[in-house]
């Protein structure tokens, strides 16, 4: 029987742990027993002192992330019964066994009940980022649990942090297979894990639409949208990031796909100066910066950078041409992004009709009792 540390809450504070919302703030906590370090796993008791939850005990405002409601405990394969769940579910999703596809992401954090906790899948390799010191603490459990569910196609596990390294295995940079696509993932170097697995049916809709069209992707990091936009049919695609590095990656994931054709290039350039500097038009651009608000105080500040960056953007679209723009803001609400893009509208005086509204794929699920787990917004919209 375990025994950890007690969390008692006040009383009332016990309605938002029963609607399933896993993190319990500090100001809801009327005493603690056990004096828990952060990172220790608590038991969370309602005013009638009843167990309503376990979780991680934390700093900060957020004093505790559940990974467990209602009573019970934690045993040796309480872990490994987290990470089956998961897998189960990507296999739902048609994910574990899809030749044209290798990658995807087996671990979302709350959306998967393991707050803190990323797990991303490249073809044999998996990568963890932890964002809790409790998540950090079980490493060497769920490294356990990784080689017990995948077993022999398992051939490394990589802890993406400062100071990180192999858990198990090793392995270079290594290729995957999107939808087809090849890729390769840089996980050691790249940004987050190594490729943005969030975004793969989006693409799917650039591909789509791109045939016969010039394409401008900015942001474009590894160069994911511009394969798809040139397999799809583009006549041009013009790739554009500030990082040297991620042109490079562009361009060899072109290379990879037979897309390095001289009709498709690629600019290491600012893109707000690129959107305001050329005298080019195209009929599909593609905007998908990096997060312009990582908390609620600059939230202000985050939609007048959208609106200017849609509005840059929406000037270099043709009569007709189409925008995926989207947001990785937590803090910028699906509501209010869609004000910045129709406020950039209103700057432009286009014509602007939404004809896809988006979010992040399904391996990066959202509880519907933690909205703030949505953080992908997208649109896609048609400029007159």
């Amino acid at each position: 029987m375990n025994t950890f540390p007690k969390i008692h809450l006040s009383p009332g504070k016990e309605a938002a742990v029963k609607r399933f919302h896993p993190w319990i703030f500090s100001g809801a906590i009327v005493r603690t027993e056990g004096s828990p370090a952060e990172g220790d796993i608590v038991e969370v008791l309602d005013a009638r002192k009843e167990t309503v939850a376990l979780g991680h005990y934390m700093k900060g405002s957020i004093a505790v992330k559940i990974f467990h409601f209602g009573p019970g405990g934690v045993d040796e394969n309480f872990w490994r019964g987290k990470l089956e769940a998961a897998y189960y579910y990507r296999t739902s999703l048609g994910l574990t066994d899809k030749p044209a596809t290798n990658a995807y992401r087996l671990v979302g954090s709350e959306g998967d009940l393991l707050p803190g906790l990323i797990i991303d899948w490249y073809n044999g390799v998996a990568v963890i980022q932890t964002g809790s010191v409790g998540m950090q603490r079980l490493l060497p459990a769920i490294s356990d649990a990784l080689r017990a569910v995948y077993g022999e196609k398992l051939i490394a596990i990589y802890h993406k942090a400062q100071g990180g390294g192999f858990l198990y295995g090793s392995s270079g940079p290594v290729e995957i297979l999107e939808m087809g696509h090849r890729f390769r993932v840089d996980f050691e170097h790249g940004q987050k894990t190594g490729f943005f697995l969030d975004q793969r049916g989006n693409r799917m809709f650039t591909q789509f639409y791109a045939r016969g069209k010039s394409v401008l992707n900015t942001f474009c990091y590894s160069g994911a949208f511009s394969v798809y936009a040139a397999k799809g049919g583009a006549t041009r695609v013009h790739s554009v990031d500030s990082s040297r590095q991620a042109i490079e990656w562009t361009e060899e994931n072109m290379k990879l796909n037979g897309c390095d054709g001289q009709e498709n290039v690629s600019t290491v350039a600012d893109v707000k100066q690129f959107l305001v500097e050329t005298k080019e038009i195209f009929d599909l651009i593609i905007l998908d910066p990096p997060a312009f608000a990582k908390t609620h105080q600059v939230t202000n500040n985050a939609l007048h950078a959208y609106i200017h960056i849609n509005a840059e953007a929406m000037k270099k679209l043709t009569p007709g041409g189409i925008l995926f723009t989207f947001s990785c803001s937590q803090a910028i609400s699906r509501e209010m992004f869609r004000s910045a893009v129709q406020a950039a509208a209103i700057e432009t005086g286009r014509q602007v009709r939404i004809m896809h509204t988006l979010a992040q794929s399904p391996d990066h699920p959202v509880s519907i009792f933690h909205p703030e787990g949505e953080y992908l917004k997208g649109l896609i919209v048609r400029a007159d």
